[in-house]
């Protein structure tokens, strides 16, 4: 377990995640910006603990499953600490976190422990902090096939790590799009302000960690266009800074939406069709409503969802 632990270079990091905050924050208001609203980071940041403490029983019960499935591994032996495992694991861990972040948004009960990260209407490194919270209960499960593969635990929790740290640093307005080569194959600002888009053009797109070729290779990939800007958070606000609000109000509208349902079948719907599938109403999915958009044609300007 200690080793387990000591992989994890998050709590390393965070001093230096405040520091970021507070120096892009005095930044902001020098440049006259609206960037920033106090109680909006308040929330951001409530929520980053929040998160840290939901996550300690499901890190736990992935430490002594990751293990127990490193055991029995017949791989255990042949990946070590060798530089092309590391390599290999950091490509692989990108591939997981991908597939996680993507079912995270396509799956409404997954949606509801993700959602708070996007309730932020601004983007700052603020709301990098403003993890997911019931997202945790489920994380590490779609870590598990690693150890089976024969990478330590340790490896695979340290790698987690290094993604986080780096997603940390594209949470922000301030950068521009970097060189070409650099926006082809890496996850930059411009990525991921269209990641946290309420744009119907952006919705559900560059669901990468590091790696922004995994959305190229799946489809879910749209570029940051400089003639329809990003409109930051979700299709319908919150308006609330309160954090249990924040944290749980997708979770009490679902069950609402279940007690309207007249049978099973629209119920387990609410809980696995993406957000926005309604057995009663308007279809708004983001796919639908980028198909009506395409429909309507481009001549209508920028839109956002409803």
């Amino acid at each position: 377990m200690e080793q387990f632990l000591e992989g994890d270079l998050s709590a390393y990091a965070v001093p230096l995640y405040l520091a970021a905050i507070l120096v892009e924050a005095v930044w902001v208001k020098r440049q006259g910006l609206d960037w920033y609203r106090g109680a909006d980071t308040m929330a951001s940041l409530s929520m980053g603990v929040l998160a840290i403490i939901v996550e300690i029983l499901p890190r736990l019960a992935a430490l002594y499953v990751m293990v127990w499935l490193h055991g029995i591994s017949p791989l255990s032996d042949v990946v070590q600490f060798q530089w092309w495992a590391w390599l290999l694991l950091f490509l692989l861990d990108d591939f997981t976190y991908y597939w996680f972040h993507r079912c995270n948004h396509e799956v409404r009960l997954f949606w509801a422990g993700h959602v708070n990260h996007h309730s932020s209407q601004y983007l700052n490194f603020a709301t990098a902090l403003r993890q997911g919270v019931g997202e945790r209960i489920h994380k590490f499960a779609f870590w598990l096939w690693l150890p089976l593969l024969g990478f330590d635990p340790a490896m695979i929790i340290t790698v987690i790590s290094i993604s986080l740290f780096y997603q940390f640093w594209i949470h922000t307005r301030a950068v521009g799009k970097l060189h070409p080569w650099f926006e082809f194959i890496f996850n930059t600002p411009s990525h991921h302000r269209v990641h946290h888009a309420s744009n119907v053009r952006y919705l559900d797109r560059n669901h990468g960690g590091v790696l922004i070729i995994w959305d190229r290779l799946f489809g879910t990939f749209s570029a940051e266009r400089d003639d329809e800007p990003v409109v930051y958070g979700l299709t319908t606000n919150l308006n609330s800074d309160n954090p249990l609000w924040v944290a749980v109000h997708e979770y009490v509208s679902i069950w609402r939406d279940l007690r309207r349902a007249g049978n099973w079948r629209d119920r387990w719907r609410y809980l696995l069709l993406a957000p926005g599938w309604s057995h009663d109403g308007q279809d708004k999915r983001a796919n639908v409503l980028r198909k009506n958009l395409a429909m309507q044609g481009d001549a209508a300007g920028p839109q956002t969802g409803g």
